[in-house]
């Protein structure tokens, strides 16, 4: 297997050479399971371990898709992480604020809906933004279109949500609209699947590369067959091409990045051009654009409050990412004093 079948290229060739990693061999992972890593490469495919200067040197641990430096004398041993052109990530569950990385080095980002149940505007806006942020581009899969009455009209309503990306409306079941998706997976490409539960991930990709992967019945209750992956991994077509499938994801909250938003919202942005006011907020100022374009039906007032509360989201996590910031320079900050008091007592 070449390594530009893999999705090398000269931006990981250079940051290879520059570090100068003797003995090593750059590796993609193409799976991680309990501090294991599944390896592809010219070498073959084998399973890999952080060193541990790796882990001494506290490096960021590697998601899938990553390019590592591999060092083999027997044991396959991961030594770095190269820099990564792209990375999809989302702030962890629950109160914390730290980031969870679920994919790296991705081209495009298939966003997966159904036309029938799953189908959520608000949700859709959540995953562009994450996925503009992300520095890779989004693409909007609409499944399940043999469920639907009028798919175009669907499509045309998620339009509105989803300003200069493109949406394709397909039926995975049937093969309906699948080979719109070919040009997006050619060879050294990489593209990663995210979206609900059920939506058709699994059934997507075995349409793809007749690779059967688990998929449960459809439920008659929603229509909607239940998903079965439980860790990310990485799939080489034959014909070129590579594939992320992810689990399903309960909940999608957003770190700090204002680039996601402006690019998710870019139709409420280009009405806030002519705001009076370079910092409105678009909520009670005067001579606001973008209210006055939600007063005149151009712009829907649930596309505004859902803008308003991504931000809001927004503020929260940088509001609390300072404290923690500030809570550990303290921290240090009493670290070093007392080293110091304890340095001149000796």
């Amino acid at each position: 297997m070449y390594l530009t079948q893999l999705g090398w290229n000269n931006f990981f060739q250079n940051h290879f050479s520059s570090r100068q990693l003797l003995d090593l061999f750059p590796a993609r992972v193409s799976e991680e399971n309990r501090g294991f890593y599944r390896v592809l490469s010219e070498q073959g495919e084998f399973l890999a371990q952080l060193s541990g200067k790796f882990r001494f040197r506290a490096e960021t641990n590697p998601v899938v898709g990553d390019w590592v430096a591999v060092k083999r004398n027997g044991a396959a041993m991961i030594e770095a992480v190269l820099p990564r052109k792209t990375s999809l990530s989302r702030k962890t569950a629950g109160r914390r604020t730290d980031e969870q990385l679920i994919a790296a080095n991705v081209d495009t980002v298939f966003i997966v809906s159904s036309m029938n149940q799953d189908l959520n505007f608000r949700r859709l806006e959540r995953y562009l933004t994450i996925v503009w942020d992300s520095g890779a581009r989004p693409v909007i899969l609409l499944n399940k279109a043999d469920l639907a009455t009028d798919p175009y009209a669907v499509c045309a309503e998620v339009e509105s949500v989803a300003p200069g990306v493109s949406i394709h409306p397909l039926s995975a079941k049937t093969g309906e609209g699948m080979t719109e998706l070919h040009p997006y997976i050619s060879c050294g490409l990489t593209v990663a699947l995210i979206g609900s539960s059920g939506v058709g991930k699994s059934t997507i990709i075995n349409a793809l590369t007749g690779l059967s992967l688990e998929v449960q019945e459809v439920r008659e209750s929603d229509d909607s067959g239940s998903h079965t992956t439980t860790t990310r991994q990485m799939i080489v077509l034959n014909a070129g091409g590579i594939l992320i499938d992810t689990p399903g994801m309960r909940e999608l909250q957003l770190l700090e990045n204002e680039n996601g938003i402006s690019n998710a919202f870019a139709d409420l942005e280009s009405f806030a051009e002519n705001c009076k006011f370079r910092d409105c907020t678009h909520r009670n100022e005067p001579l606001c654009a973008v209210i006055a374009a939600v007063e005149s039906g151009l712009l829907s007032a649930d596309r505004l409050q859902s803008f308003h509360k991504l931000q809001a989201e927004l503020n929260f996590v940088r509001t609390k990412t300072d404290r923690f910031a500030a809570n550990a320079k303290k921290q240090r900050e009493k670290r070093a004093c007392k080293s110091v008091k304890s340095f001149k007592r000796t």
